[in-house]
């Protein structure tokens, strides 16, 4: 699906920040903050502000178009993908992995079956990555 199509299915008014914004957290899987964003698009896009990165980023996950992760205390990274999924933050790298589990996607059952409404979750890891494990190994 393409950012144009996405915005519109989560009644975002398309413009054209809004799309360079969403196509930027579609290819670049990394789990972005705002500053990242504003850093990529700044130079071909020389009207854009900061704030205007962070307010549409908001805004994207206000209306379901993107996840809002709060992982790390220092920072707020954004995510495209927005099925049920799970993210591991490495301690060292810093880098967020999304990964898929059954054990969240029970737990919402559950809940739905006692009669819960379930409008969001999370589940956040921490912890060191494999490679920077193996880095320290070496």
């Amino acid at each position: 699906m393409k950012a144009y199509d996405i915005l519109l299915a989560h009644q975002v008014k398309p413009s054209m920040q809004r799309i360079a914004i969403m196509e930027y957290l579609m290819d670049h899987k990394t789990h972005p903050s705002a500053e990242d964003v504003y850093a990529a698009l700044s130079d071909s896009m020389p009207t854009l502000s900061k704030t205007t990165v962070y307010n549409t980023l908001r805004l994207f996950a206000e209306h379901g178009a993107a996840l809002m992760l709060t992982i790390d205390d220092k920072n707020v990274n954004f995510d495209a993908d927005t099925s049920q999924h799970a993210h591991f933050l490495c301690k060292k790298c810093g880098h967020i992995y999304d990964f898929h589990t059954p054990v969240g996607m029970n737990k919402m059952k559950e809940l739905r079956s006692e009669g819960h409404m379930v409008e969001e979750a999370h589940t956040y890891y921490k912890g060191i990555c494999k490679e920077c494990k193996n880095r320290q190994n070496d």
